[in-house]
């Protein structure tokens, strides 16, 4: 076995992605306070052709050095929008006929290995500040909450560590359905 060089990995460029189908997903990153999580987020939905992502309230927007660090570019080719709260977002995205799933502990949350969509299913994730999650006003108006199953003694995982296990999840989901 050999590792494969950057030439025979078959990346698009910039103008190929920004044409290419994207998962009909939108990121909502909601009062994220770390630019680092910010750009691996961006980093991730490259990686998976995710639709959009919507920055809301503090959370920092490009251009901007800290998220560019870990984006490694992926704030060009990625598709942004910035509202000036979560709210917003959600009303814009309901408005589009999105499922709208908060990714957060909470009573009657669906464990990610049993949520389930169909191939023609829009759904947006919310993923909040690494503080206090989701806000409470955020939650009484989601759709459905998701919970990564954790079995350790802590109980929460970094947002960007989080964002790349149910972006890959969901992704599945489209992909082998």
């Amino acid at each position: 076995m050999r590792k494969l060089e950057n030439k025979e990995l078959n990346r698009l460029s910039i103008d190929a992605f920004k044409i290419a189908d994207k998962f009909p997903v939108i990121i909502v990153l909601d009062n994220i306070r770390s630019q680092h999580n910010i750009g691996s987020v961006f980093r991730t939905s490259d990686a998976f052709r995710i639709e959009s992502i919507h920055l809301c309230g503090i959370t920092a927007i490009p251009p901007n050095r800290e998220i560019h660090k870990t984006a490694l570019g992926a704030t060009e080719t990625v598709e942004w929008h910035y509202f000036e709260t979560t709210l917003q977002s959600i009303n814009y995205l309901k408005s589009n006929n999105y499922l709208i799933c908060a990714v957060e502990q909470a009573d009657n949350s669906i464990s990610l290995d049993t949520f389930r969509i169909n191939n023609e299913q829009k759904v947006a994730l919310i993923f909040g500040n690494e503080v206090d999650g989701i806000s409470e006003e955020v939650m009484q108006n989601i759709d459905t909450c998701i919970e990564i199953p954790q079995f350790g003694t802590k109980h929460s995982l970094n947002i960007s560590v989080s964002a790349g296990i149910v972006i890959w999840e969901i992704a599945k989901k489209y992909f082998f359905n």
